[in-house]
């Protein structure tokens, strides 16, 4: 098949959870099938630095143009009309879909997340349009409202999920196949979206359990670390929430503890965060196996966000032990005290954390269980063989 694939996230360096997602995707369907590649490409990204990866495509486009940058007069506009900010193309990128499809035929074209599922649109009758989704962002809107306690913040989260509720219905129908990372996006995909009874599937988030594997680095006694960028509004209140009330209690009992956030913190307000010498706010991390391998515990106290976590997976391959919250762990197939820890409440978070930096064979147990886990279900060659699968088999249904 002929296929193009419509990327917010330019795939390299494969440095964040979208990024990694695509980067996957991508390179299963090009060992079969001739991909184009347009993208925008921002932040970390280095579209002239990819060789290899330029190497698996027919051909790539980029445009270099952050798509969740909007002028103040744009965002106005969005705010008083009932489509979400990310319903509006930006006309650079319509011009270069337009150009690519004008001038050569596609099988399938494939829009990763529905920031860039305008331009799939442009494709002609006949053509498989595929909506390869990293969060359910009607079952997040409704989230964040609900979590929301103040009344103008409340009205403009209520505001926001009706925008969202009302237009994925809409666009999704217009796609043969949707797909989402977990079973609980799929089923709130379907229940939450009034008059939509199409196709969704499920394709996990996973890891390339050859490139993190155990033994990377010497662990250090009493280090904890959490893998997420405070630009991530989740990624904040979970280190603001683990700051100020799980810390403190772990401190309590190990005064040698030592927490390690990487990612960028660029434009954050730190000065809401109880930060301590203790605390190492690594910034980028080029290759975060080195770190994540060298920490003996992975905290990840998450109360927001959707999709599924890709520094649980990437942990568990490494063979770092991981505590987290229900809602961190949510959508992946573990089992608490088999696989990992789970804790939803301060206390037992901390608690949670205390044993496995005290408990050496508690460490080794779930650390050995978890990375089963990873190869049996979340490597990334499997989940991208079962995307490639999906792909072949919505295109042969059509045809």
């Amino acid at each position: 098949m002929r296929i193009l694939f419509l990327s917010t996230w330019f795939p390299y360096p494969p440095d964040n959870g979208s990024k990694i997602r695509v980067y996957h995707l991508l390179r299963a369907l090009a060992q079969r099938h001739e991909v184009t590649l347009l993208s925008f490409a921002w932040n970390t990204a280095q579209p002239q630095a990819a060789s290899e990866l330029r190497s698996w495509f027919r051909d790539v486009q980029v445009m270099s143009l952050n798509p969740y940058e909007h002028n103040r007069a744009s965002k106005l506009r969005t705010f008083f009309s009932l489509r979400p900010v990310v319903s509006r193309p930006i006309a650079a990128m319509t011009e270069k879909a337009h150009a690519i499809l004008a001038n050569q035929s596609f099988d399938s074209v494939i829009a990763s997340t529905e920031m860039m599922a305008a331009y799939a649109f442009q494709a002609p009758p006949g053509t498989v349009r595929i909506l390869e989704e990293h969060n359910a962002m009607t079952r997040l809107m409704r989230e964040r409202y609900d979590e929301q306690p103040r009344p103008l913040e409340r009205l403009r989260c209520w505001l926001s999920w009706q925008k969202s509720r009302t237009y994925e219905a809409r666009l999704f129908r217009r796609f043969d196949v949707i797909t989402m990372v977990s079973e609980q996006d799929r089923e709130a995909c379907l229940s939450d979206l009034p008059g939509f009874h199409g196709r969704v599937a499920v394709i996990p988030n996973g890891v390339d359990c050859a490139h993190h594997r155990p033994g990377l680095a010497e662990v250090q006694p009493h280090t904890l670390i959490y893998n997420g960028a405070l630009t991530y509004s989740a990624n904040y209140d979970a280190m603001r929430y683990f700051l100020a009330e799980i810390y403190p209690r772990i401190q309590q009992e190990l005064p040698d503890v030592s927490l390690s956030i990487t990612g960028s913190t660029r434009g954050v307000d730190l000065s809401a965060l109880p930060l301590d010498a203790s605390v190492h706010l690594t910034g980028y991390v080029e290759d975060i196996r080195l770190p994540v391998a060298a920490s003996a515990v992975c905290a990840v106290p998450l109360r927001q966000g959707g999709g599924t976590r890709l520094k649980i997976l990437e942990a568990m391959a490494l063979g770092t032990p991981v505590v987290a919250t229900s809602k961190g762990a949510e959508g992946l197939a573990v089992v608490d005290g088999e696989h990992l820890l789970l804790a939803d409440d301060p206390a037992a978070f901390a608690a949670a954390t205390l044993r496995l930096l005290r408990e050496p064979a508690l460490r080794a147990r779930l650390a050995t269980n978890a990375r089963r886990l990873v190869e049996e279900r979340y490597d990334w060659s499997r989940i991208g063989a079962q995307f490639v699968e999906l792909v072949e088999n919505v295109y042969h249904e059509g045809h």
